[in-house]
């Protein structure tokens, strides 16, 4: 059911650095690898319901109403643009924190969690992506898709939690100079921005 190609081809979307790839590596600058377990998890997690989407015809409505389309993709916008307001104002969970001074799991969780699950686009990226790994004969296609996007999910983690350790390896460094502290809150704030933007332009 799961072939060799899907499993390569799933690798390669996964890998291309996005939203969930940046917030998991700010916050393995930022706090320990433990809560990069929790911020991997969140943007994770934010996958199920874009499968669920998928697998029902959700996003077949979506891709086909684009009032409905529109608004979840505003929300999505505004939910990066409140994270790149964050970081450059030192404000909430993905500011620079000391060992002592952690924000909650739960948030990080929770963050990572909606700044995914508000992107209509993933949806439509599933309908369009994972059908082509189902084969034709199946009798169980509904099965076979969730069969799909649970791997997905799987591997989804996994090179999350790979970006979010290499780029724990260089959080000492980071963290030793004030200024450079401040310029990583600033640029990870610039690409939320820019993130955003790319959402509205699409």
């Amino acid at each position: 059911m799961i072939s060799l190609e899907y499993v390569i081809a799933a690798l390669l979307v996964v890998l291309v650095p996005g939203t969930g790839v940046i917030y998991t590596i700010s916050i393995a600058l930022m706090n320990n690898f433990r809560q990069v377990f929790y911020a991997a998890l969140g943007c994770t997690l934010s996958i199920t319901p874009h499968l669920m989407a998928s697998v029902f015809g959700v996003a077949a409505i979506l891709n086909t109403s684009a009032v409905l389309f529109s608004t979840l993709k505003l929300l999505g916008v505004l939910y990066l643009l409140y994270m790149a307001y964050c970081m450059y104002k030192d404000k909430g969970i993905l500011e620079f924190k000391s060992e002592n001074d952690q924000v909650s799991n739960y948030q990080i969780l929770k963050n990572g969690f909606l700044l995914n699950v508000l992107n209509p686009k993933l949806s439509i990226f599933f309908l369009a992506f994972i059908t082509q790994f189902v084969s034709p004969k199946t009798l169980t296609p509904l099965f076979d898709m969730i069969i799909l996007g649970m791997a997905f999910m799987f591997l989804t983690l996994l090179v999350f939690l790979i970006y979010g350790a290499c780029a724990g390896l260089i959080k000492d460094k980071v963290i030793q100079s004030k200024k450079i502290m401040q310029n990583t809150q600033k640029v990870f704030a610039m690409i939320f921005a820019v993130l955003a933007y790319k959402l509205a332009r699409t």
